[in-house]
């Protein structure tokens, strides 16, 4: 894993270095990782003493390109001047499609500025000493760190009954009930829409009751808020560590540095800082009488103490705080010098197959139990390196538990809450065992029960397969690009979006998905509603909406279907839709694939079979 590593961070510095060294707009801008030609429209101070600053395009009237420039993504932002040569390091705390937000510790001073995305070494350092830790650690440390790696067996008490806090189904009471009976590792696998973080907050919230201190964790910023949310309207003191530009604005509150600024003690705190500023200043002051032999250093050694003091006090503030929390949420490279010494009861890895092996490493050793939940059927863990996927670092840890493992540490959630029956059932054929059973809120819901649409989408179907074989509408390597797009299939995407806005379908309902990021950009730039959401498989993975219309780009002579062949990121794209789902692709290049040939056969099994001539 330490080599891994190293070729992961390899992988990553020489990709940001041939990012940085296009300077056209086009070329920059292309990959995602670069926004070019902005200017700050707005500023303000946020907690911790950043400055939170917001970019636009020079060009006010322009969008912000289709980007992976996520809330918590660390960023260099530098000077446009070719002449200049400065840079600041900052890290998004909001974006949206016209701007996005960067907090800084320092002012930015430019007339001109591009944002790139910035490699981030500190969590590889916090997973490198993690995993050297628990190597040569010892006790329950050791203990764990076998059972990870399939040395130790793991145990398990006698189940005992619960009280439910919140309505579950059985399947998600079960998971529970199970987790809670782990004397060392549990799993709780969820499948789409099965309510997987309401299932781990209601664990969560069990374990406080029998009086266990949780460590809640995920592997990005976005999970660990959607789980503190989960959370927030429970009664659990709850501390959220992390960067607070990296932290919701509505989640606020429960950060550490707010909780810390709205103790009685801080105000003290800030008067002896303020004394001590007092006293230092004084000690440098030129004067026209002579102090007292001695006396300037008494009052410099006074200022330090009473800093000392002020810091000493500060530092009691936040381990009250933490010692006093039934929950710490916190992603799960977070920074071990906050949370000092502490160990929990139990640590919790929400969304776990998103995170590569080493990044939970450092959850582990400050646990007594550990509770991974996810779904391994869906995407890996983003791997960079080529040379380390292939040898296994996008195998997650999760996933290489369940394989050593099995049923004797999983639980399996079966009930979904998100699709109408016939979107989910070919997904759960394929990935599930056929076990996904749809809620009755949800297995026969489409799109006319929605208030906007109604008797306009009376004879709409559930789900559309529009086969573009034939037609030649033949996939293009984007122009000096990595990435491919079909120019043909994606002006029928964007009538088929036009389509459903004209039958009363809200824009911000309706979300595009393709397997590349060439076609995102094409279909983006064309889309006359701002509000309809254009992106990637990967980027959209977690997420849902009520019409998803998914564009598969390949169409070639040779069968080629490039990384469509890792079926995980068509299970994520075909099970985002709750009401309607339109798929468009080529049968002619994809049914030489066995998963594709037996989606297709699936579509002609309810009807969900068109060709492109039916919309020409």
């Amino acid at each position: 894993m330490r080599q891994w590593l190293g070729w992961e961070a390899e992988a990553e510095r020489e990709r940001l270095a041939i990012r940085r060294q296009l300077r056209g707009n086009k070329d920059a801008e292309k990959y995602g990782e670069t926004l070019v030609d902005l200017v700050m429209a707005d500023h303000r101070s946020g907690l911790g003493g950043f400055s939170l600053i917001t970019f636009v395009k020079r060009n006010r009237t322009l969008a912000l390109p289709w980007n992976r420039l996520r809330v918590g993504s660390p960023v260099v932002v530098s000077d446009e001047d070719p002449n200049e040569n400065q840079e600041w390091t900052g890290v998004v705390s909001a974006r949206n499609q016209q701007s996005i937000e960067v907090a800084f510790s320092e002012w930015p001073e430019a007339n001109r500025f591009r944002i790139d995305l910035a490699s981030d070494e500190v969590t590889r350092l916090r997973q490198l000493s993690a995993m050297q830790t628990a190597e040569f650690g010892k006790g329950r440390v050791a203990q764990l760190r076998d059972i990870i790696l399939g040395e130790r067996e793991p145990q398990f008490d006698a189940e005992k009954p619960i009280e439910l806090i919140n309505k579950l189904n059985a399947s998600q009471e079960e998971a529970i009930r199970f987790a809670l009976s782990s004397r060392d590792l549990a799993i709780i696998h969820g499948p789409p829409g099965t309510g997987k973080t309401t299932t781990v907050a209601e664990l969560i919230e069990q374990a406080v009751r029998q009086g266990q201190r949780v460590l809640a964790t995920a592997p990005s910023n976005a999970g660990v808020d959607n789980l503190l949310e989960r959370l927030s309207n429970r009664k659990l003191r709850l501390v959220r560590i992390g960067h607070p530009a990296r932290i919701q604005e509505s989640l606020q509150c429960f950060t550490l540095d707010s909780l810390v600024e709205s103790d009685p003690g801080t105000k003290v705190v800030g008067e002896m800082y303020k004394e001590a500023e007092q006293i230092a200043r004084k000690a440098s002051k030129f004067t026209r009488a002579k102090p007292q032999p001695g006396a300037r250093q008494d009052m410099r050694q006074e200022a330090r103490r009473l800093r000392e003091d002020a810091r000493r006090f500060e530092r009691q503030i936040i381990a009250n705080i933490l010692d006093r929390a039934d929950v710490v949420c916190a992603t799960t490279t977070f920074d071990p010098e906050v949370l000092e010494a502490r160990t929990f009861d139990l640590g919790v890895i929400d969304e776990a197959c998103q995170s590569t092996e080493p990044g939970c490493w450092p959850v582990l050793l400050r646990a007594n139990r550990i509770v991974l939940a996810g779904d391994h059927c869906q995407l890996p863990p983003t791997v960079l390196s080529d040379k380390a996927a292939r040898e296994g670092f996008s195998m997650s840890m999760m996933e290489r538990l369940v394989n050593r493992y099995g049923k004797q540490v999983t639980r399996r959630l079966s009930v979904q809450y998100r699709m109408n029956e016939r979107i989910m059932n070919f997904s759960s054929s394929q990935f599930y065992d056929g076990a996904l059973e749809a809620d009755a809120s949800v297995k026969d819901h489409q799109l006319k029960d929605l208030p906007s649409v109604g008797a306009k989408a009376e004879s709409e179907p559930i789900v559309t397969m529009i086969d573009t074989a034939g037609a030649s509408w033949d996939e293009e390597l984007e122009p000096d690009g990595e990435s491919k797009c079909n120019v043909h299939e994606g002006k029928l995407v964007v009538e088929q979006v036009e389509r459903l806005l004209e039958m009363g379908v809200k824009a911000e309902e309706i979300a595009v998905i393709s397997p590349y990021s060439a076609q995102v950009r094409w279909i983006r730039e064309r889309l006359r509603s701002a509000g309809v959401e254009v992106d990637t498989v990967d980027g959209f993975q977690g997420r849902e909406k009520e019409v998803v219309v998914i564009s598969l780009v390949r169409s070639n002579a040779n069968g080629e279907i490039g990384f469509l062949a890792d079926t995980r990121r068509m299970n994520v794209a075909l099970t985002r839709a709750k009401r309607r789902l339109i798929v468009i692709g080529d049968s002619a290049t994809l049914g030489g694939h066995e998963f594709y040939a037996e989606l297709l056969q699936y579509f002609e099994s309810i009807e969900a079979y068109s060709t492109v001539w039916e919309f020409l």
